[in-house]
């Protein structure tokens, strides 16, 4: 994984690009790996940390009609979590991710699936992951891994 966020901050620089973040699984964990790198104070305008509902709705303004009709582990909220965030903090791209790390199935999703975003610019994109993990912490790890891995070949296709 270490790669892919010296990578992912590289492409910002070189691109004079922003990234924002707003997750729920991870509990930070992508904010934290940008910030690893020296220099990502440059591309890194900040993070959201939303793991309940509430926090979700009054931090990352996630409707309350979203959480009550999808749940807090659904597509519609990952997108709304990923394009209020970028809109809040002006960057240019915000990864958004919300899921389930355990250890019982929440929202009847089961342990190790979530919901990512990532908003670049004016579009969306979203996808379902399920994890090969099944140790809370390892499934953290890998949903980051993932984020990174999906945000690095968008910015890369969008720029071509």
């Amino acid at each position: 994984m270490k790669d892919s966020y010296v990578e992912l901050v590289d492409l910002l620089k070189q691109h004079e690009l922003t990234i924002s973040t707003c997750e729920s699984i991870t509990g930070g964990m992508i904010a934290s790996m940008i910030v690893e790198v020296p220099g990502a104070s440059k591309v890194f305008k900040g993070g959201l940390v939303v793991y309940t509902n509430q926090a979700k709705h009054s931090l990352a303004n996630v409707s309350e009609k979203t959480l009550s009709e999808y749940g807090a582990i659904s597509k519609q909220c990952v997108i709304e979590m990923a394009n209020n965030t970028n809109k809040k903090l002006r960057s240019d791209i915000c990864i958004a991710i919300s899921g389930n790390a355990g250890p019982n199935p929440d929202e009847n999703k089961p342990v190790g699936m979530s919901f990512l975003a990532i908003s670049i610019i004016d579009k969306t994109y979203w996808y379902e992951i399920k994890t090969k993990s099944t140790s809370r912490n390892d499934i953290r790890i890998e949903s980051t891994a993932i984020a990174l891995e999906k945000t690095i070949k968008l910015i890369k296709d969008s720029i071509k």
